[in-house]
């Protein structure tokens, strides 16, 4: 009659009292069977640890409700889920081992192995907080324990590192976004990287007197060779690099057989009218690509950047082949910001430059249209 009873109600009689008695003493035995089997499965080696994960479970089983357990028999239950959590640890099944610890210190908070348990388990999971806290609480069940305290040790450690690099990621992306404000301000248009082959993950920098400072590439078309100014500030005219690049002392370009590409001969040309203008966002994401691992952004950090994007900037994707895009001549007295300013100059992450020689026969072609990027 007593496994009819209604959970909760009182035994009325002897008799039924007498069967509760029985049922609680099989329950006991059953869980302490099935707990032996699992301890046993676990000395057998891994490939009975889900065996034993099960023998756990039954064991667990015959004890609840745990809410209603008794100091002792909680004690006893503990031991069970902290069992549990060996062999999910052992498993890698981190998430249901530190579940597990958890439930072993909340029936038995004095536990040690369940702090250990617990510390393991986070650790894995990469809680640092929630490691250090059950490290501590772990000593202070058990001030002696050098386990606990190396344990201590490395996650404190791990939790600097962590703080470290947070400070590194909000520098970046905070140094990002000053770049990127900097760009807007002057109203240039960022559009998808190219050339990366010939230039590298280079960026523009922000000195401290509020300058951009651009690395440049110069292309050759008529031989799709290439130059590269790492440091051309804003503020600069074309003229003295040019002057440089191009001196009398300076070496023939080592492909230049006629001599043709002297400083009194040679055009700088952009292609205007040329590509899509990135979102702020994308901006950004190129701005912060090579210095931070995407990965460790925190979640949301670039959330809401465009939405201050004036869609109507982003226009449509052209290309030189529709007759939409042209080659427009640099003037060189003006400065790099100047020329970079055009309504028309969407730049491919970093400002190219095309340069041709009016001494050279490819001149003619390329001022009449007939030669386009391959």
């Amino acid at each position: 009659m007593a496994l009819l009873m209604e959970p909760g109600a009182e035994p009325l009689t002897e008799s039924e009292q007498a069967d509760l008695a029985g049922i609680a003493a099989i329950k006991e035995s059953a869980a302490r069977e099935f707990k032996e089997q699992g301890n046993q499965f676990v000395r057998m080696g891994r490939k009975h640890y889900a065996e034993a994960v099960s023998c756990y479970t039954k064991a667990i089983a015959q004890m609840e409700p745990l809410s209603s357990l008794d100091a002792a028999t909680a004690a006893d239950a503990s031991v069970l889920f902290a069992n549990r959590s060996h062999v999910n640890l052992l498993l890698g099944n981190h998430r249901r081992a530190l579940d597990d610890a958890e439930q072993a210190i909340r029936l038995s908070p004095s536990s040690v192995k369940a702090y250990y348990r617990a510390v393991k388990a986070a650790l894995a999971l990469n809680l640092l907080p929630d490691a250090a806290s059950f490290c501590r609480r772990g000593l202070e069940q058990d001030p002696a324990n050098e386990e606990f305290k190396k344990l201590l040790s490395q996650v404190d450690a791990k939790l600097s590192e962590q703080e470290r690099q947070r400070a590194k990621v909000a520098q970046a992306i905070a140094a990002a976004k000053d770049l990127a404000s900097a760009m807007e301000k002057r109203g240039v248009k960022l559009g998808e990287a190219a050339y990366q082959e010939l230039t590298g993950v280079k960026k523009p920098k922000l000195d401290e007197q509020g300058v951009l400072h651009w690395p440049v590439l110069l292309l050759y078309p008529e031989v799709m060779s290439s130059d590269f100014i790492e440091d051309f500030p804003e503020t600069d005219t074309f003229s003295p690099h040019l002057d440089v690049m191009f001196s009398e002392s300076s070496p023939p370009l080592p492909w230049d057989e006629n001599h043709a590409y002297t400083r009194d001969a040679i055009e700088l040309y952009y292609q205007g009218g040329f590509g899509k203008p990135s979102s702020k966002s994308e901006i950004l994401r190129y701005l912060l690509e090579g210095t931070v691992d995407s990965k460790s952004l925190p979640d949301g950090a670039l959330d809401g950047e465009d939405e201050d994007h004036d869609s109507s900037k982003s226009g449509t994707i052209t290309s030189s082949t529709e007759g939409s895009s042209k080659w427009i001549k640099v003037k060189e007295g003006k400065t790099l910001q100047e020329v970079l300013q055009d309504k028309d100059f969407i730049i491919p992450a970093i400002p190219v430059f095309f340069v041709v020689s009016r001494k050279s026969t490819f001149y003619k072609d390329f001022k009449a249209g007939n030669w386009s990027l391959p």
